[in-house]
């Protein structure tokens, strides 16, 4: 993480926030803010940590997700579950910044674990 984080603050010239736990997601997250994007870094807290496997199975790091934001998250879920998406929970929760968020099956989205942020 310490690596990322200097990455994108020291050689791309980002905004990053300090690190902070988030205990209840199982997670570390630094927030990095460069023009119109945004990236979380995220780092295992705790052993039932939801990305410790993937970091297991990436010894680098890499992408974990994509976060897609929408104007009302209920009826994205509608839309997409029309489509034949599914969803990994049956209700969207409180995300890391602090806003409704759901993750879509990567089987259903081309191997890409897919996440929805209500605006």
């Amino acid at each position: 993480m310490e690596k990322a984080t200097a990455l994108y603050r020291d050689v791309l010239g980002a905004t990053v926030s300090d690190k902070v736990p988030l205990p209840e997601h199982g997670v570390y997250t630094v927030f990095v803010e460069l023009g119109n994007t945004k990236l979380e870094l995220l780092h295992p807290l705790g052993e039932k940590s939801p990305i410790a496997g993937f970091l297991q199975k990436n010894k680098s790091g890499g992408m974990h997700h994509i976060c897609i934001e929408v104007d009302d998250i209920t009826a994205a879920i509608a839309d997409l579950k029309a489509k034949n998406i599914r969803t990994l929970s049956a209700e969207p929760r409180i995300g890391a910044h602090g806003k409704p968020v759901m993750f879509l099956h990567p089987k259903d989205c081309d191997g890409v674990l897919v996440e929805l942020e209500e605006a």
